[in-house]
């Protein structure tokens, strides 16, 4: 009978050793996203329309990562990223137009009450996995937009919240565009921090779980607590993708978040590629560009053209967009070696 030990020597061996924190190459892709997110704020320039382009791929990107950690990663399904996000977008809107406190606190309040029911759904739902864990969490997404509307005292009810005063620096009203930077970088700022912390030894031990539970099981690590972790954290940073669109939409209301955001964002790390968090960024860009970006011949049909479009990347790259583009380098590589041999 295999022990205990072996189990874990097993699964040690099988997960993907994780980079040296040294390694200059952890550099490149961050610097990569840096030259095409200003490359982006030169294309959108003063247009308002491209500018709104850029602030949902942000928003998209940021939903994508937050789903990230625990579905891809830890393989748990929780669809409660539209509340998650909501939480978020009305703790901003609250903050600013109720209070006279800073709105940063509003952006710290989001994520950290979005990680509290996380953590919550995932102590009652414990025992779910898969489907039954989808379903529980569907549902209690569907009946957060009715709660929405009714605290209307608090959240404006079914008219939500409007006229949110335009984000400032310290009182300085900053033009749209810096604030655009400052929404791209972070993004890149959460996709950097989840790829290292892929490759570290928590998201190792995370990509075991969801593989071999029972090796870490064998480790004195529970994997239900692991799971609710990756929970929550995965729901701060949904959370900041509606703080961030309610920053620049200067509106919210129940409706804004819905259930088809959150399937839409499944797809998200599919086209881009699972086997980094950065294909959240990259998928999240196919997404917007195939819904909000197509010629006039295509507008009412977005959707269409993103199923069809998802249909075509997951036929000709099942491994996503950044793998398939590993694998033509990869072959690119060997040609030009047997050519110089």
């Amino acid at each position: 009978m295999t022990t205990q030990e072996e189990i874990v020597t097993s699964a040690t061996q099988t997960a993907p050793l994780a980079v040296p924190r040294t390694s200059p190459r952890r550099l490149i892709v961050p610097a990569v996203a840096v030259g095409i997110g200003a490359l982006a704020l030169v294309w959108a320039g003063g247009s308002g329309f491209r500018q709104d382009l850029l602030v949902m791929v942000a928003v998209y990107a940021l939903i994508a990562l937050g789903m990230y950690i625990p579905f891809v990663m830890a393989g748990s399904m929780s669809m409660a990223y539209a509340a998650y996000a909501a939480i978020g977008a009305y703790s901003v809107a609250i903050v600013t137009t109720e209070t006279n406190l800073p709105p940063l606190l509003g952006w710290l309040i989001g994520p950290l009450i979005s990680a509290a029911v996380a953590v919550v759904l995932g102590l009652l739902t414990r025992r779910l996995s898969g489907f039954y864990l989808a379903a529980v969490t569907l549902l209690f997404s569907m009946a957060f937009e009715p709660w929405l509307i009714a605290l209307e005292p608090i959240t404006g009810g079914s008219a939500g919240i409007g006229g949110i005063p335009t984000p400032t620096i310290f009182g300085w009203e900053a033009p749209r565009l810096l604030l655009i930077a400052l929404a791209l970088a972070l993004v890149i700022v959460v996709a950097t921090l989840i790829d290292r912390i892929r490759t570290g030894a928590w998201g190792v031990t995370v990509r075991t779980m969801r593989d071999v539970p029972s090796a870490v099981e064998a480790t004195g690590t529970r994997t239900t607590t692991l799971t609710t972790v990756t929970l929550a954290v995965g729901a701060a940073i949904a959370s900041l993708a509606g703080a961030l669109f309610v920053s620049f939409m200067l509106s919210i209301t129940p409706e804004t978040f819905t259930l088809s955001i959150v399937f839409m964002a499944l797809f998200v790390p599919l086209i881009g590629g699972q086997s980094t968090a950065w294909g959240c960024v990259v998928g999240a860009i196919v997404v917007i560009q195939l819904t909000a970006n197509m010629p006039s011949e295509f507008e009412g049909s977005g959707q269409l053209v993103l199923a069809v479009g998802v249909l075509l990347i997951l036929l000709i790259a099942p491994s996503g967009l950044i793998g398939y583009g590993r694998m033509l380098t990869t072959w690119v590589r060997r040609r030009l070696g047997k050519e110089r041999s």
